[in-house]
């Protein structure tokens, strides 16, 4: 058989529950089964008890994780190329946590080629990201904005869209028996009784309106009745970055069941469960890159309330069908940091939000499922598990072929001609 071909990660640790982490985990152990793959993973974005070098069962030599702070160091990335010798390095998320690995572009693209999945929120078309673009054989990019941003923005490197994924043996859809029962034993809420529950699963991050969710669902219960519906959010309720959730359930008066929190961490397959009890699922986030959980809630049937805004909108849509109801911005301000210098931030309105809640609560069960139904088959048909594995496997393979590594390195130049006029 012939060598396979080594693959060093830097992303979110592959076992920790984050978006980044759950996708490289998809990522790696779909290219394993293929067996032409080796990995060797920097896990960071989380503090670790254990920093020793961890081998993933059951894949031992070829899925290994050191545990790292932050994303590491240039020092410790130096170390690993030079130990390693990997053939590809593969990165992700928010270009703002990687100047310090693209400072490096000179000492490592001469022998290896650095493949970066992109994420990117929202326009205005980000020309400061040009020289980030321009460090990289290969951008894939996980919505259909970022790809247009990046063959915008760069029109040389070569990119591809690649969306994530979902697993749909895990985030499927279940019995109405088992969801019946699920909801009466964990939410006291009878088949046949007339309340609609909404599902809210993101961090508690300013960005993600974790609040404002509770404020105005607030607001709508003042109009339809306290019995009407419930809010079930999956979140911490004191992340040091969002707001203290049960104040402000406290301050609102819904300490009876309006809003209930889960807050323990549970297994994909225990997730699935609350997506398939639930008739809707909630994200109007004001910057979001894909949200991986309306995807999820999509695979198991439920329909959501996006704002149309990132990777949300190609989800709840597909140009004819609804999969739910996409919340047109009502405010699109241009902020910025030293860091991202401007970026749309899309705000939604809240009688379009209490509207949405409406025409939700209001649809009948049966359309309800039909609308979750198109949902799931536009998950399947759109971003399956299996044709993010074949992506994958294409595009570092033919990376390969094309570019090689070390002594054969190819079609790479640390320099290049312009003409000044």
């Amino acid at each position: 058989m012939d060598k396979k071909i080594k693959v060093l990660v830097i992303a979110d640790h592959p076992l920790s529950p984050s978006g980044v982490g759950h996708q490289t985990k998809n990522m790696i152990i779909g290219l394993l089964k293929t067996q032409k793959y080796q990995f060797f993973c920097l896990g960071g974005a989380i503090k670790h008890e254990d920093y020793r070098l961890m081998k993933i069962e059951p894949f031992e030599d070829d899925f290994r994780v050191l545990p790292v702070d932050g994303y590491g160091t240039q020092e410790l990335l130096r170390s690993v190329i030079n130990n390693e010798r990997p053939d590809v390095l593969w990165f992700m998320t928010d270009p703002r946590f990687w100047g310090w690995l693209w400072d490096m572009e000179n000492e490592i693209r001469p022998n290896i080629p650095m493949v970066y999945y992109h994420v990117w929120d929202n326009y205005p078309y980000p020309l400061y990201n040009k020289a980030f673009y321009e460090s990289n054989d290969v951008i894939a990019c996980i919505s259909k904005l970022t790809y247009d941003v990046v063959k915008t923005v760069s029109p040389k490197v070569k990119s591809m869209y690649l969306p994530h994924t979902v697993d749909n043996r895990i985030f499927n859809i279940e019995t109405e028996e088992q969801i019946a029962n699920f909801r009466k034993e964990h939410f006291n809420i009878e088949q046949d009784e007339n309340v609609t529950l909404f599902f809210w699963n993101n961090r508690n991050a300013r960005r993600k309106q974790s609040g404002t969710v509770i404020w105005w669902f607030n607001e709508f219960l003042k109009k339809h009745g306290k019995n009407k519906a419930r809010l079930l959010m999956h979140t911490d309720v004191r992340d040091s970055h969002g707001q203290d959730l049960e104040w402000i359930i406290n301050d609102l008066g819904l300490v009876n069941g309006e809003v209930m929190f889960s807050t323990d961490k549970v297994q994909p397959q225990q997730l699935a469960q609350l997506y398939n009890a639930a008739d809707c699922t909630i994200n109007i986030a004001d910057a979001e890159g894909f949200g991986l959980a309306t995807l999820e809630s999509l695979s198991c049937g439920t329909p959501v309330i996006v704002t149309m805004t990132g990777g949300l909108q190609e989800q709840v849509t597909d140009g004819e069908e609804w999969f739910g109801i996409g919340i047109e911005p009502s405010s699109k301000a241009i902020i910025g940091s030293l860091e991202v210098p401007y970026i749309r931030e899309d705000r939604i309105n809240e009688d379009d939000f209490i509207d949405a809640l409406e025409k939700m609560s209001s649809m009948s069960v049966e359309d309800r499922k039909e609308m979750g139904l198109k949902g799931y088959n536009h998950v399947i048909k759109n971003y399956n598990f299996d044709s993010y594995v074949e992506s994958w496997d294409k595009t570092l393979s033919e990376l390969h072929e094309e570019h090689g590594s070390w002594g054969e390195r190819k079609n790479y130049l640390s320099w290049n001609i312009e003409e000044i006029t």
